[in-house]
């Protein structure tokens, strides 16, 4: 077999391409701001494209974040996928050689409203948990990431999981802002595959581009709802598009004024810890501003994902 090519070395002629558009948009807009780094779907996140491995995409993913002195990355573990392709169990190794913690994301990665009953989805998240216990020895891996951000969309699914998830001890991991990295996910393994570094390049652009925007309209969701720049938390995902992409996302973070702290402390922000009845449910400002009837509309807003379904075809 043909020992997988490390990421970066793929990537590089599509970072090539990306040279002359993909410049980060400039100094910091405002105030520092603290924010978490999160990553859910280890050990695998989409298509693995060839010549890679969760390994060596988990290894990349790990380095970009040491090298921005993220002091910790809380990593959200599907524990299906291990059964699945078995070698990705390297990737919860890494993670904790570098003493980063693992949590739920229930074992097959199940939505609580797409469960067929509240039953179901207990039983799915018990059953990533012998995983975690095995991998965190006798530090708490009762924290839970709720897939698709999906709380349920029924009050009674809704709080007997929230009822339930208390009783067992665990935490609720939110998530303040994300890049929806995910929906470049396969349409770049396709490109990958193609060697169309063209195609890479333009959907790097359109996704820097959504990177840049996202960033202002968290700071203007931020003041609109709280009057202060909160900490925030923000959703990765564990894939080759997504590790590839975390340099220059970090390079923005950075520039925007961002200074990381573990997920513990952003949590214990005030903003985290204000009562909802749909606690764990969607985007945590959004969410906010929709209890209590905050009107956040006519702020910026990242434009659409570009047309994907074709490219690479």
């Amino acid at each position: 077999m043909t020992p997988a090519m490390p990421i970066r070395t793929i990537l590089g002629a599509a970072a090539l391409a990306c040279a002359a558009t993909c410049a980060p948009a400039g100094a910091a807009d405002g105030a520092p701001f603290d924010v978490a780094v999160t990553v859910d779907d280890l050990s695998v996140h989409g298509p693995l494209p060839r010549g890679l491995s969760w390994d060596g995409i988990a290894r990349a993913y790990i380095d970009t974040l040491r090298a921005h002195h993220v002091p910790q990355a809380w990593g959200f573990v599907n524990a299906k996928r291990l059964q699945e392709q078995p070698a990705s169990s390297a990737v919860l190794d890494d993670w904790r050689r570098v003493g980063w913690p693992l949590g739920n994301h229930t074992y097959s990665h199940l939505g609580l409203s797409q469960a067929p009953s509240l039953h179901a989805w207990i039983d799915d998240a018990r059953a990533g948990e012998p995983v975690l216990a095995a991998r965190m020895g006798k530090a708490d891996w009762h924290v839970l990431r709720f897939p698709f951000l999906d709380g349920g969309d029924e009050v009674p699914r809704h709080d007997g999981a929230i009822t339930w998830l208390n009783a067992q001890g665990y935490r609720i991991a939110e998530v303040s802002i994300s890049f929806d990295d995910w929906a470049y996910t396969d349409t770049y393994a396709r490109c990958l595959d193609k060697g169309d570094a063209a195609a890479i390049a333009r959907m790097k652009a359109d996704y820097l581009r959504r990177v840049d925007a996202a960033i202002v309209r968290t700071r203007a969701l931020s003041q609109r709802v709280y009057g202060r720049m909160i900490p925030q938390v923000l959703l990765t995902h564990l894939g080759a598009w997504s590790a590839a992409t975390l340099p220059d996302v970090m390079a923005r973070l950075d520039a925007a004024g961002a200074r990381y702290v573990t997920l513990e402390q952003a949590q214990n922000d005030a903003a985290y810890r204000a009562p909802s009845p749909r606690v764990g449910n969607g985007m945590l400002m959004e969410r906010h501003a929709q209890d209590l009837r905050i009107d956040v509309a006519g702020l910026p807003a990242p434009a659409p994902v570009m047309a994907l379904e074709n490219v690479c075809r």
